[in-house]
């Protein structure tokens, strides 16, 4: 598995004192960067209609769905005194550029016109608002379309933040790094809507509202899967012209065509896209194919009329008619502002989606790109490490396993500890666990949960109880083993389920952890709804206070969302001082300007951390201990692919050590 990844590295630094200074990645010498492409799906235009708001309160706000593409341009990066770009990609035409990082020499050039100007223009906003030292870039690749509709010059703008967010550790979330990508392009000449920053996102659908000057951004979850395929027609289109023409529908509509655009972009947008996005969510990949149709209608009968030079466009609409496209699809419409630019496809399926770009590509002379989007894998498998000795119980666990030490449940019934995790991982639908264990300990286990009660300690039971029996029952045909035959760490243990994980995403547990929820939702099932919005790897936080950060792995980031349940991790560090945490690991809140989060007990691992770990173990990279650990697999996917945490609603409890269950035993169940 492990030869399909990139070059690796060790993510797990050793000092004196044996703590993991996963800061040190954003020290590194280089990062690599991508940034997809950005399509619109529906909405176009509506973004800076939206704005209009400010000075008319009766105008809607915009709305808009919006995804990156598969395609979009890569990169690496560097921490340097000047600000470099360098490229040798042909569609780019450029070669290089340097400038100093000084507000007044950047501006000039975000002034000018080209290329340079879109990296300039951020490069000036950064330079202006962090006071950063600059950057150097190398463009490596680049497979997405120049001037298509899909916003090339807003994919390099994100680009351009990324490589200062990770270089400078300027803790900036998605929508931050949207932001500054689009200040930064309107130093230039270019006139850029709020929606084509949507790529800072990646490849996943977006719900984008405009509301004067502010952008909310949703991101859709799937409930299947979607085929598009978008064109460049190859007829060339005028979009400042475009955009000039529209405008004057804005603030305020004078003429019927006037009023026609502002109900199209308006009332009539919110409608649709309302429907679009439960269609989304839906799976329902025919009726969004018709309401593409229909946007289309809207569009070419409400606001075409304002421009009718450009939106008439004859080649669009020529396509659309196509009978062979139409036999491939469930629908199609245009793209971006519209007019002869790009034109996209729903595919009713994987065939038909080849056929049609073949069709565009050898039949119509257009260069044609697929764009699949995929339901996230619903979480359906768990597991739960119980291979440890329980040492600090002892001497209780010299005869019971730490995880059966008893709690007493909500329903009043005195539970093992590890019950109450199955009973929860039931309760939220997962249908298969793993327990990792050593071989003695299986027998522990076969006799507690597939062993029956003698007849007579079952006719004893209260009703209630006997009725309890059917639930041990179903948990048991749930269960799995998986063995540990040494202790090599934490991550180790995690790594003997790979194969039951078989690549899927999954719930990890501890097993001397329990959760009590506040909200009635199971804490589990909150942390699994979070990840279904983001579909990356997943760590369950919870506040900690400073003087215990020793005893946690701490992690720290950028919010998400403004509900602050969501962090986007930037770094990560097992148990660490408090000066260092202090300096490197403090987390603002709504609630308070210092907050330090650590693990509650409950992950979301996806096939990615299950190859590092493989990595790991291969080429012994270990602790001081020579232990695996979980935390440089989750360090590496941090910086290579993403890494999420998630606040629950709720509390854990530890069941691993005296004090603690003291706490337990005392609040739980209440």
């Amino acid at each position: 598995m492990s030869e399909n990844i990139p070059e690796q590295k060790h993510y797990t630094a050793k000092i004196e004192i044996n703590i993991h200074i996963i800061y040190t990645l954003y020290m590194q010498n280089s990062i690599e960067l991508f940034t997809p492409g950005r399509l619109c799906l529906m909405g176009e235009h509506s973004d800076w209609a939206g704005v209009s708001k400010l000075f008319n309160s009766s105008i809607l706000p915009g709305m808009a769905l919006v995804t990156g593409t598969e395609q979009g341009i890569y990169a690496t990066a560097t921490k340097n005194k000047k600000f470099i770009v360098r490229t040798s990609i042909p569609e780019l035409k450029q070669d290089s550029f340097e400038c100093d990082m000084e507000l007044s020499k950047l501006k000039a050039v975000a002034e000018a016109q080209g290329f340079f100007s879109y990296v300039a223009g951020v490069a000036s906003y950064i330079c202006e608002w962090y006071h950063t030292e600059g950057v150097e870039i190398e463009i490596t690749k680049m497979d997405l379309p120049i001037k298509s509709g899909l916003s090339s010059s807003a994919a390099v703008c994100v680009l351009v933040v990324k490589a200062f967010n990770e270089l400078y550790n300027l803790h900036l979330n998605t929508l931050g790094i949207m932001n500054i990508a689009y200040w930064g392009e309107l130093r230039t000449l270019s006139r850029c809507g709020r929606l084509d920053q949507a790529c800072a996102f990646g490849t996943t659908p977006v719900l984008m509202t405009f509301n004067g000057n502010d952008v909310d951004v949703e991101r859709v979850s799937l409930g299947g899967t979607f085929r598009f395929v978008f064109a460049d027609l190859n007829a060339g289109k005028n979009t400042i012209k475009i955009l000039a023409d529209l405008n004057k529908a804005f603030p305020f509509a004078t003429t019927e065509k006037e009023k026609d655009v502002q109900f199209a972009l308006g009332e009539e947008n919110q409608r649709i896209i309302t429907k679009a996005k439960k269609f989304l969510e839906d799976g329902n990949c025919e009726e969004f194919g018709k309401l593409m149709v229909y946007a289309q209608e809207v569009f070419d009968s409400k606001v075409a009329p304002m421009c009718p030079e450009e939106l008439t466009s004859p080649v669009l609409h020529k396509t659309l008619a196509d009978e062979n496209i139409k036999a491939l699809t469930y629908g199609a419409k245009g793209v971006g502002s519209q007019g002869d630019g790009t034109v996209q496809f729903l595919a009713k399926d994987e065939e038909t989606q080849k056929k049609l770009i073949s069709y565009l590509e050898e039949k119509l002379g257009m260069k044609a790109y697929s764009l699949t989007l995929k339901k996230q894998n619903a979480v359906r498998k768990a597991i739960i490490p119980v291979a440890g000795f329980g040492t600090r119980l002892y001497p209780e666990t010299r005869g019971v396993k730490k995880e059966f030490c008893p709690v007493v449940d909500k329903d009043g019934l005195v539970k093992p500890g590890i019950l109450v995790l199955l009973e929860e991982l039931d309760r939220i639908g997962i249908d298969d666990i793993c327990l990792i264990l050593n071989h003695e300990e299986k027998a522990y286990y076969e006799n507690f949960f597939f062993k029956p009660l003698s007849p007579a300690h079952y006719a004893k039971l209260p009703e209630k109880m006997k009725e309890y029996e059917k639930t041990i029952e179903r948990i048991a045909k749930k269960l799995h083993f998986a063995f540990q035959e040494e202790q090599r760490g934490f991550g180790h243990a995690v790594f003997q389920a790979n194969d039951f994980a078989n690549n899927e995403p999954v719930l990890l547990l501890l097993g001397d952890t329990i959760y009590q929820s506040n909200n009635g939702v199971p804490c589990t099932k909150q942390l699994i709804d979070a990840y279904n919005n983001t579909g990356l790897p997943m760590v369950g936080l919870q506040t900690v206070p400073l003087e215990t950060v020793n005893t946690y792995g701490v992690f720290a980031g950028s919010w998400e969302n403004k509900a602050q349940t969501v962090l986007n991790i930037s770094a990560i560090c097992e148990k660490p001082t408090q000066l260092y945490a202090k300096d490197y690991l403090c987390v603002k809140s709504n609630k308070s300007d210092e907050n330090y989060y650590g693990a509650f007990g409950c992950y979301i691992l996806t096939k990615d951390v299950f190859q590092r770990l493989d990595y790991a173990i291969k080429n012994n990279i270990v602790n001081k201990k020579d232990e695996v650990e979980l935390t440089d697999a989750l360090a590496y996917v941090q910086e290579t692919k993403g890494l999420m945490g998630f606040v629950p609603d709720g509390k854990s409890y530890d069941l691993g050590n005296a004090s603690a269950y003291r706490i337990a035993v005392s609040e739980f169940g209440k």
